[in-house]
């Protein structure tokens, strides 16, 4: 029975650890790691409307689909951006009695709680943010209102932190907007301190900012800014989403940065120049009966796939950036067939959690999880480097010369100067459509040897790894 009792108690105590873990950045300033040390690779979902949209049943379905798909983060809002405020969630809760941001309504906080919770179970952390930017004075407004100002915005802020203090959170202020004006900056910094004060400092914070920008352009040196969060945007395929990483890492004083919202998964390239109700035979001609797409030519730049997803996280990753958020258009705003929508989808939310992009995750985790805290950008491995465009190849090394990565979107040959490697290397092959690696053989670091891979062309992307012997 005292063995019993003891296994009882050591399990407890370990999932209690596992439940209140936290995120702090590491000695080096280029990573997050949880608080006992161990690197945290940050795999986001970008699931804005979690808490406002889904149920809880549907929440849990949700929660332990991405934890089997080895996302370690999941990004949701408090106040979220589709009318979050007014329409209520599942439950028919608003966050506010009377718009009040110093008048929380505890039955829709109660639903928040029991998400936040059921994360905290499955290992998952959640990025929250407290309110998507509409909720604050933007040159971009959406549905709003604009409800804070310096006073609530710290009162909501010391709430929100009191009450999650023990949980494990990571703040993002922001939610897709920039800063307006210096009006609008001290609400932020006025937010950020009642974070910092309600949860005694015990998350760290960073800010999401609006589509082809990062936080650090109007943020690096702010005080309560942790780290830095850049969103490369739905402009275009072989988005140039490496110079973000480049740019914040050569910032002082030195700040961990990474991709906050990519090129979501199914989301129409360019999707703001579309207005399906001014398509020919009008908004039927483009949508079924359910909401969903069913004419994918009406959209002449095509859809973002599970290609994008990968070309995107690695580009990412071997510069520097110490994490990615991955995106599904229906996921982001949590589409139901025969609701409203944001941005038309291609499929609901349900569907959508099984799409090649999510389960192309895995792999990126099973390569880098051992890796991406020691990664040095090192373009001059590549004897001719090309600046950008989607014959741009990523190139890094290890800060403890233990390997070297090479990533070819398009499976094009590369020449690799070995000299710049530390004695005699094995090289493999890594296919990140499945996961596989194939050893190629073993090579001395002298002169320039040119490796091609198994397969080239579009969507037929290939990882050249080298492992220091």
């Amino acid at each position: 029975m005292k063995k019993l009792n003891l296994t009882i108690i050591l399990i407890t105590l370990i999932f209690l650890n596992s439940y209140s873990q936290k995120l702090q950045v590491s000695e080096s300033k280029r990573y997050l790691e949880t608080t006992d040390g161990k690197p945290f690779l940050w795999i986001g979902d970008t699931a804005w409307e979690l808490f406002h949209r889904l149920n809880r049943e549907e929440a849990t379905e949700y929660l332990e689909n991405r934890k089997a798909k080895e996302i370690s983060i999941i990004q949701a809002v408090v106040l979220a951006e589709r009318d979050g405020l007014r329409t209520p969630n599942s439950y028919g809760e608003v966050p506010f009695i009377d718009l009040d941001p110093t008048k929380p309504n505890e039955a829709y906080f109660e639903h928040v709680d029991f998400i936040v919770n059921k994360a905290a179970e499955l290992g998952l952390f959640i990025g929250m943010l407290p309110t998507w930017g509409d909720k604050v004075f933007s040159e971009y407004p959406g549905s709003g209102p604009v409800v804070f100002n310096k006073e609530n915005a710290f009162v909501f802020g010391e709430f929100l932190g009191k009450r999650y203090k023990d949980k494990p959170i990571v703040w993002i202020l922001g939610g897709d907007r920039n800063i307006a004006n210096d009006d609008v900056m001290e609400i932020w910094r006025s937010m950020a301190a009642g974070l910092k004060k309600g949860d005694n400092g015990n998350h760290l914070i960073t800010y999401h900012p609006r589509g082809n920008s990062s936080s650090s352009l109007e943020l690096h040196n702010e005080w309560w800014l942790d780290f830095n969060m850049y969103q490369s945007g739905h402009d275009e395929h072989f988005n140039n989403v490496y110079e973000f990483a480049t740019k914040d890492r050569a910032l002082q004083p030195i700040k961990p940065t990474l991709e906050g919202e990519p090129a979501y998964e199914d989301i129409a390239v360019q999707f703001w120049n579309y207005n399906v109700s001014q398509a020919e035979g009008g908004r039927d001609a483009v949508l079924d009966k359910d909401g969903l797409i069913k004419d994918k030519s009406f959209y002449k730049e095509g859809f973002f796939t599970d290609y994008d997803v990968r070309v995107h996280a690695y580009w990412n990753f071997l510069s520097g950036a110490c994490g990615y958020s991955y995106g599904n258009n229906a996921i982001w705003q949590m589409f139901k067939k025969g609701e409203g929508f944001a941005i038309p989808c291609l499929y609901d939310w349900h569907e959508s959690m099984d799409r090649p992009g999510a389960f192309d995750l895995q792999h990126v985790k099973s390569l880098l999880e051992d890796k991406f805290y020691k990664i040095v950008p090192t373009q001059s491995l590549i004897e001719k480097p090309v600046d950008r465009g989607e014959n741009y190849i990523a190139a890094a090394g290890s800060t403890d010369s233990s390997f070297a990565l090479i990533y070819l979107a398009k499976g094009q040959s590369v020449k690799v100067v070995m000299s710049k490697l530390k004695g005699a290397v094995k090289a493999s092959w890594f296919n990140p459509r499945n996961g596989f690696k194939k050893q190629i053989g073993v090579f001395w670091n002298e002169g320039v040897k040119e490796f091609t891979p198994p397969g080239s062309g579009m969507e037929n992307d290939w990882m050249l790894i080298f492992e220091i012997l």
